[in-house]
């Protein structure tokens, strides 16, 4: 069973409380999509470290329930809120 774009953002939103998430359905299937996420808490950490947040956010359903997440993260930038 494929995962909602608003699955996906609240299980970011859980781990990540501050973070500004962008989901994009990339096919139209709900199985490919394209997430931004944006935190502060990302802030010194490696982009291997935030992803790897990201991903243990969506506790082991890449693979299953999500074929593929193509994964931006950063930090907001300065003046710009999360």
């Amino acid at each position: 069973m494929a995962m909602s774009a608003n699955e996906i953002e609240t299980l970011i939103r859980v781990a990540v409380p501050d973070a500004r998430v962008t989901i994009e359905d990339l096919a139209g299937d709900g199985d490919h999509y394209a997430a931004t996420v944006v935190s502060e808490s990302f802030r010194g950490l490696s982009r291997l470290r935030q992803h790897q947040i990201v991903y243990a956010a969506l506790r082991g359903r890449m693979g299953s329930e999500l074929h593929a997440l193509a994964l931006q993260t950063s930090v907001p930038e300065p003046g710009v809120p999360a």
